[in-house]
């Protein structure tokens, strides 16, 4: 008669159910630890009858002295407490700004452009068409109209004129949302991280508007696709000290004065990657805005790498040897990527993880400390801290990158690949199209968990988390009013043009 073998554990038990108990074990161990001592008490006072409860209570002495030095301590602590609690930050909404259908770039258009300004350069529109096959984009994105002539013009008038255009239009869309008035904004940043005219675009929307004397306005610049979130952390920062206040922060992003005309690979990249766009976001600190605001700042954390010479130099604006202007983007930016990101996600994860997850992380590296420096380090869940994730669409390997890193679905980076293929990369707005999609996709529910994760130029990586406040109902306007049921879509690997 044979042997009889044992069931193999991994098909007799469901181990996705045994890593949720012991999630659950874990998470709630405190609550789980008080349940048995409350029955105990409560089994304990029903067994004494009333005249043994009155008793016990008789039997404790009270001093006056006592109990007013008491409660004068717990009013001192409690007031501290409250003094000392950062205030609470709202998103209240946000507007991305739409580009008009006359700005639309098919891939035609652009290679037809390309070889009619590089026509005597055929190896570098060749190299152009072979990465915008392989980009993520789409049919639908758009350039300023400085970009669609032939060949472009690059003028400061041209520049200023896409400024006004996409800032104006996302910050009248926003007033409108909002029913905000100019008068009411109390801080003001502007966020372009490649145009930093005189004077600044924050005085520019200040002329428009004609804001107070007494704002408090800045304008960042050189920071790369991540000042967007440089932006939040600078309004959370002011918010703290300045109560009773709204800060407005417009993220864009200047394609007109970047358009690179010559014919260094590395520096070609951009033109085939960046597109316009613009948003604005409204942030406040006012408690009555706690019932319409959407959602809740939670935790930020910005990684900068600058000190390494590989990390600064991998975004690196120059000149190429003819003099022409652009982005340098070095051959190493995903591996420098890589390491901005664990040590962003190292910060963080202690701050949103579940016990659970940091508990098992931490034995895996005591394991490989103690027993085996081979054995696979275990990556964290990310997933049980966010419902939705708003990863920068810099690019289709940006996101093919930090889906496998953090294990995520297909369904967790939708909405920054449908970004990207939509509006291309639009640099530090680019998170708001995503969150913009998830919306209007009826996605995002009250308590709901949003994590933003942008990279940028210095080399950093920053990232943002964000709680929803209500249930978002799906917005009949914005930028995906027109084609959201048209998305998801399927991108192939390579678009043959």
């Amino acid at each position: 008669m044979p042997r009889e073998q044992m069931p193999e554990f991994s098909s007799s038990v469901k181990l996705k159910y045994v890593k949720l108990g012991f999630q659950y074990l874990v998470d709630h161990f405190l609550s789980l630890l008080l349940i048995p001592i409350m029955a105990i008490i409560a089994i304990e006072l029903l067994r004494m009858g009333p005249e043994e409860i009155l008793n016990v209570w008789k039997s404790l002495h009270f001093d006056l002295v006592y109990l007013l030095c008491s409660c004068f301590f717990v009013i001192f602590i409690s007031s501290v407490y409250f003094i000392s609690k950062p205030r609470t930050v709202y998103l209240v909404d946000y507007c991305c700004y739409k580009p008009p259908v006359s700005c639309r770039v098919p891939f035609a258009t652009f290679m037809e452009h390309s070889r009619l300004i590089l026509n005597d350069k055929p190896k570098s529109v060749e190299f152009q068409m072979r990465i915008l096959e392989r980009s993520g984009l789409g049919e639908e994105t758009c350039l300023p109209p400085a970009i669609h002539y032939i060949p472009p013009t690059p003028t400061m008038d041209e520049a200023r004129s896409e400024a006004q255009m996409v800032i104006f239009t996302a910050m009248d869309d926003l007033f409108k949302k909002t029913d905000l008035m100019p008068k009411d904004i109390d801080i003001l940043i502007v966020n372009c991280s490649l145009f930093s005219p005189t004077p600044s675009l924050s005085a520019m929307v200040i002329n428009k508007y004609k804001l107070r004397s007494n704002i408090k306005s800045f304008n960042l610049s050189g920071m790369g696709c991540s000042a967007g979130l440089i932006s939040v952390d600078l309004a959370r920062d002011l918010l703290q000290v300045h109560p009773n206040s709204n800060a407005i922060i417009v993220s864009t992003e200047i394609i007109t004065p970047n358009y690179y005309k010559g014919n260094e690979r590395a520096m070609l990249l951009p033109n085939c990657l960046f597109r316009m766009g613009s948003a604005a976001i409204l942030m406040s600190n006012h408690r009555s805005d706690r019932w319409r605001a959407k959602y809740k700042l939670s935790h930020l954390v910005r990684t900068h790498r600058g000190a390494d010479d590989k990390s600064y130099y991998c975004v690196y604006e120059q000149e190429d040897k003819d003099g022409n202007i652009g982005i340098n983007l070095s051959k190493d930016l995903m591996a420098i990527a890589g390491e901005a990101l664990k040590a962003n996600i190292t910060t963080i994860g202690p701050l949103v993880l579940p016990a659970s997850e940091q508990l098992l992380f931490l034995l895996s590296l005591i394991g490989r400390k103690i027993f085996n420096p081979k054995w696979k380090p275990y990556i964290p869940d990310f997933k049980l801290a966010f419902e939705h994730f708003c990863i920068h669409a810099g690019g289709r390997a940006v996101i093919d990158e930090l889906q496998k890193n953090l294990q995520l679905s297909g369904e967790h980076v939708e909405a920054s690949r449908m970004t990207l293929h939509r509006f291309g990369n639009t640099s530090s707005s680019s998170l708001w199209y995503e969150l913009s999609y998830i919306e209007s996709k009826g996605r995002m529910r009250r308590g709901d968990r949003v994590w933003q994760i942008a990279f940028g130029s210095g080399f950093k990586c920053n990232s943002a988390v964000w709680k929803c406040n209500r249930t978002i109902k799906t917005p009949k306007d914005g930028p995906w009013s027109d084609c959201i049921d048209r998305y998801p879509v399927f991108i192939p690997e390579v678009v043959k043009l």
